[in-house]
């Protein structure tokens, strides 16, 4: 079979193919690259290989990234869990690689990160240090509160006889999220992402994507951004204001968003990216949700050294510590030029 590979395919063929693709996640629909590109201002690279017929026969988003501090590189796809090559036949893997790596020289990057789901091409440069955790739901919201443990039915129980109570909906709720965002991002001393990114996530994707929260006495103390892709709810964003966890906030929001997919028909919760054995892992293992593993693959020359951006760098420690002290309006001024750049 003759495959040939060109950039910036019709936005409807390309996501036709996606939303036939079995494989396919949300972040291969061309909607996030208008998200990435309005939020961050990086350039999409959007490659497709074409057969000898002129069918599409694999797609793989790619965007690019340059700054002083984090470097030169290409991502499928930054900011999120997944990503990669979608490929209808294997006869389209290969030029999509040699493309891609073109690319790569072309825009003078030192590497391509492939942000594969439960998918690895053999012979890369490979990092397995990241699962998501998936749920499988009952048919039934009884069912499923009969499933989990007695001590997380107790802490459901608890928020509730606190008083506290769940809301969902869309851009109405951002700043009350944001709010709530923002400072738990100071406190793990990451920068946090700008408020229009979130705005723009919920205007580009709105029969996709939603805002569930948890409010205290009026004041929202926990919430979260979930984003449904064909029978999966996934929660990639949430947070919670830690003065608040004794009351349980964060096992309310999780069960009314569990509650909503079974309400709407799906059938898996994706709890989002974790690393095994800690605090979040453990967190969300206890609703009964099962680790899968994430491949993030390396284009990149022969003896190069695999990259590392992520916050327990030595590196960054100091840095990390001194976000920690900054107040959270400076923070949400200061964070958004910073996170922009780490994929």
């Amino acid at each position: 079979m003759t495959v040939r590979v060109i950039q910036d395919l019709d936005p409807a063929s390309w996501d036709a193919f996606v939303q036939a693709h079995p494989e396919a996640t949300s972040y291969h629909l061309c909607a996030w690259r208008r998200v990435i590109e309005e939020s961050f201002g990086h350039c999409g690279h959007y490659l497709a290989a074409l057969d000898g017929a002129g069918q599409v026969a694999g797609v793989l988003p790619l965007v690019h990234m340059k700054s002083r501090l984090f470097g030169n590189f290409l991502v499928s796809m930054p900011f999120m869990n997944y990503g990669g090559l979608l490929l209808a036949n294997q006869e389209a893997q290969v030029p999509l690689l040699e493309a891609a790596d073109r690319l790569r020289r072309d825009l003078g990057a030192d590497y391509v990160e492939l942000r594969h789901l439960d998918f690895e091409v053999p012979g890369l440069a490979t990092r397995r240090h990241k699962v998501t955790m998936m749920l499988r739901l009952a048919t039934d919201v009884e069912s499923q509160w009969a499933a989990l443990h007695f001590k997380l039915r107790n802490h459901i129980r608890k928020a509730q006889k606190n008083g506290l109570t769940a809301v969902f909906g869309g851009v109405e709720l951002l700043d009350g999220f944001y709010d709530v965002f923002a400072h738990n991002m100071r406190d793990l001393g990451t920068p946090v992402y700008a408020r229009s990114f979130f705005h723009n996530v919920l205007t580009t994707l709105p029969e996709s994507t939603r805002l569930f929260a948890v409010r205290h006495q009026g004041m929202i103390i926990a919430a979260g951004l979930v984003s449904r892709h064909r029978d999966t709810l996934e929660i990639p964003w949430s947070s919670s204001l830690v003065q608040y966890r004794p009351l349980c906030a964060n096992n309310l929001l999780y069960w009314e968003a569990i509650s909503w997919a079974i309400s709407e028909g799906c059938s898996y919760f994706d709890f989002g990216r974790s690393t095994p054995d800690e605090g979040t892992f453990n967190f969300k293992k206890q609703w009964g949700a099962v680790p899968v593993p994430l491949a993030w693959q390396y284009l990149m020359p022969k003896d190069a050294r695999l990259p590392d951006l992520g916050p327990k760098s030595p590196k960054y420690q100091a840095a990390i510590r001194v976000w920690k002290r900054l107040p959270v309006r400076i923070t949400r001024i200061l964070g958004p030029a910073i996170v922009r750049n780490i994929p």
